[in-house]
């Protein structure tokens, strides 16, 4: 029996913008439209059409016809390599549409270009961003199969192909297992290139395992490009058998797609130890994460290395649950418009990542404590302008403060009095992280 859901939760539910949101696949119509599919089809005693979904071979007829019957998309993969769920992963190139088109950070550019992370013979998240958006890949991968069959796939879908680029990632296994035997990870470190935080290397240090394999974006990434995002379906699982636990599904997988010591745990931490790196080579660094219960200790690290926005989702596709987490470090939009938001008379900033149990209350009440505990000149300016505080999600707080009117000639005062504040209110809501946050966004 499901679990109840709580009262007041939100309804899960897929992404508005996913075509499937209102419209689930139709298996009946499929079958009717596409005699290949019609075989896998059959009917429950209440009449609906059904598949064996522990059948690949019907997942995969699932997604060839769903990839060309909504996205005029011709596909196959050979058999035993991970068969993707359209729906699933259409959830997640909308996330990323999202990011790039809120406020956050600033947009830079109308063309968007993305890096897929171990993009598969399936090469899905290409195809789909391509496809519905019309955005440029780099799709990475290292097994000659997943690399040929990618190809494949691009060519075979000419519209689209010259948006595509599939980049075969070097892997000295010899030198990886060196490296290991030295207690060091062979993930990006080309022989010009250096760690050059300590906080870096030492970011998965409490972790069961270290990531020892192929590079992931260092060493991967060319000098010079800038992406707006790179996403990743990672390997979730540290065992093949740990992998084969859902008896109800059947989506393939080679260990290369499913299994890394660590699980992705460790995979995502190499891909946080990357970024500290590679900053702001990229506008948004995105994974997905297939256990809940991980996020928390992600979260943690991307902290620990002074990221300046970490943003989360659910993905949801019937009964099955993934997350997403994303971070940058482009500094956030107020940081570089304040200059001239001040001619508006308005400042804002974000606090993001506060616990749950402090409100926009709790904050409300700090923001008054702090004109009273203020010095003279504080004080007396205090009633020149007004500050509000919104909930933007739980956990992520909106301050903005804005001059009250007929007081257009103190913008430059605004901004100094609401830097003190907002010191003020990390100090208080953020003891731990105010030294790291300070010394990153003030450097």
């Amino acid at each position: 029996m499901g679990k109840k859901r709580r009262r007041g939760e939100e309804k899960r539910s897929i992404h508005p913008r996913n075509k499937y949101s209102d419209n689930p696949p139709d298996f009946g119509l499929l079958a009717s439209l596409y005699p290949s599919f019609q075989s896998y089809v059959f009917y429950s005693r209440e009449g609906k059409p059904r598949i064996d979904w522990k059948d690949f071979n019907a997942t995969r007829e699932l997604t060839r016809v769903l990839l060309l019957h909504d996205h005029s998309l011709t596909w196959w993969i050979p058999d035993g390599q991970l068969c993707p769920t359209v729906p699933n992963r259409s959830n997640y190139i909308h996330w990323i549409e999202d990011l790039l088109s809120s406020d956050t950070i600033p947009r830079e550019k109308d063309v968007v270009k993305g890096v897929d992370i171990g993009t598969g013979a399936n090469c899905i998240y290409p195809l789909l961003g391509a496809s519905l958006l019309g955005w440029s890949f780099v799709g990475t991968d290292v097994t000659d199969v997943a690399l040929e069959w990618a190809e494949r796939n691009v060519k075979n879908n000419p519209q689209i192909s010259e948006l595509i680029e599939i980049r075969k990632v070097d892997f000295d296994e010899k030198l990886s297992d060196q490296n290991t035997k030295n207690g060091e990870s062979c993930m990006g470190m080309s022989r010009n290139t250096e760690l050059s935080t300590s906080s870096s290397v030492d970011l998965c240090s409490g972790e069961k395992k270290n990531y020892h394999g192929p590079p992931i974006l260092l060493g991967v990434v060319k000098a010079g490009e800038k992406f707006d995002f790179c996403m990743c379906n990672p390997p979730f699982f540290e065992t093949m058998e740990e992998s084969g636990l859902n008896p109800n599904t059947s989506c393939g997988g080679t260990p290369a797609e499913m299994v890394c010591p660590g699980g992705e745990q460790a995979f995502i931490c190499r891909i946080i130890q990357d970024s500290v790196q590679l900053k702001q080579s990229f506008r948004w660094y995105t994974s997905m994460v297939g256990k809940k219960s991980s996020l928390k200790s992600l979260i943690a690290k991307l902290r620990e290395v002074g990221v300046t926005v970490v943003k989360t989702t659910e993905f949801v596709q019937g009964q099955t649950c993934r997350w997403g987490i994303a971070w940058s470090f482009v500094p956030p939009t107020k940081k570089i418009i304040s200059s001239h938001l001040a001619s508006k008379n308005v400042l804002t900033f974000m606090l993001e990542g506060i616990q749950r149990q402090f409100s926009a209350f709790h904050v409300l009440q700090s923001v008054e404590s702090f004109f009273q505990a203020s010095g003279a000149s504080c004080k007396s300016n205090a009633a020149s302008f007004h500050v509000d505080v919104f909930e933007q999600i739980p956990g992520t707080l909106l301050v903005r403060g804005s001059l009250k009117p007929g007081e257009s000639s103190l913008p430059g005062l605004l901004s100094s009095i609401f830097q003190q504040l907002e010191d003020a209110l990390r100090k208080e809501f953020f003891p731990e992280k105010v030294s790291t946050h300070t010394s990153k966004n003030h450097a």
